[in-house]
């Protein structure tokens, strides 16, 4: 059977039923948008018009979610040999930075609010919020089953969690105010209360796509125990200058230099270097470099171009030297070159 064959149709099958759920969530989204944006200002109420706006985001986080999941389907090229991954992560930080715009555009109001309260007619703000738990709630299941280790997909559901929290602190204030009409006050507390809650989950969206386009290390990758992994194998000397970042969440990628112990075969150390760190570690992409020495330029231990990953003490490096990864390096014995 071709198990590559069947991973790639059915890949290919899962990221088509994402796009349509997100497309469908889109124009969900898109039309009630309009109509608690109209109810918001006809009600008075600050937690439908917050909820509105968020909506809005929403509206254009779904149409970049769906835009990069087009985006990712493009092969690659001589100019990005990556190929398009890279698009849904800067999508994802756009998205998160807009979360927080928006949270802070309804503090800003909710404050004015307070300072100046306004009427509010309860009874349609309470029927509006109702219909938007409703639509938001239908709108979470339907992108709940689409691809969750897509950051965009991941923005998404924040985002329309966000809108959920907002539906129901505007059933809330709405229930409220019926009962007691002059605490309009409760109205713009809840908008801030429901933009704390989506506060929370913007800042770490922006934090992992900042870590993931800035190459740090995975936070589910420990090279400390990836170097003693691979340096317990057999034929294996030493583990250096290993580096381990992720093209997107859940695609991690490493290169390393691999220095063979005296009377081995590079290719079956290889081989097991590769096996290791596929099963081990699920790493399937790995760039190894195959040394009888590291034949790099010796420069200080506290060189200005260290990585953090390459000082490991004790592990990533252990020659007692560090070396300067900005300059071009000259190999004066390359056993095999990486694959």
């Amino acid at each position: 059977m071709n198990h590559a064959g069947h991973d790639h149709g059915h890949n290919h099958g899962d990221a088509a039923t994402s796009q349509r759920q997100v497309l469908r969530t889109f124009w969900l989204i898109a039309v009630f948008m309009v109509v608690e944006a109209v109810g918001g200002w006809w009600s008075g109420s600050l937690t439908l018009i917050a909820d509105a706006g968020h909506m809005l985001t929403d509206s254009g986080a779904l149409a970049l979610a769906w835009f990069a999941a087009r985006a990712m389907q493009r092969p690659s090229d001589a100019n990005r040999s990556y190929g398009h991954d890279r698009f849904s992560v800067l999508a994802a930080l756009v998205n998160g930075l807009g979360l927080i715009a928006i949270v802070l555009w309804i503090a800003g109001e909710a404050i004015h609010r307070l300072v100046v309260p306004e009427v509010i007619r309860a009874v349609p703000m309470l029927v509006i919020a109702i219909s938007g738990f409703v639509v938001n709630s239908g709108a979470f299941l339907m992108l709940h089953g689409a691809d969750r280790d897509n950051l965009n997909i991941r923005a998404a559901l924040l985002h329309v969690l966000g809108d959920i929290l907002a539906s129901l602190a505007a059933v809330a204030a709405a229930t409220i105010i019926i009962f007691r009409p002059s605490w309009t006050f409760v109205d713009p507390i809840l908008s801030v209360v429901a933009g704390a809650l989506i506060l929370r989950n913007a800042i770490v969206l922006v934090r992992r796509s900042w870590d993931v386009l800035m190459e740090a290390t995975p936070e589910d990758v420990n090279v400390a125990e990836i170097a003693d992994t691979l340096e317990a194998l057999e034929g294996v000397a030493d583990i250096h200058h290993l580096h381990a970042w992720s093209l997107v969440p859940g695609k991690p990628l490493i290169t390393l230099h691999a220095q063979v112990a005296a009377g081995y075969a590079p290719d079956a150390v290889l081989g097991r270097l590769k096996q290791a760190l596929a099963e081990r570690f699920h790493i399937d992409h790995s760039t190894i470099q195959m040394e009888g020495a590291c034949a790099d330029h010796a420069v200080h231990d506290h060189s200005p171009g260290l990585s953090d990953r390459d000082s490991h003490v004790g592990h990533v490096h252990r020659h007692g030297h560090a070396h300067d990864d900005d300059h071009e390096h000259t190999h004066n014995l390359k056993l095999a070159v990486a694959q």
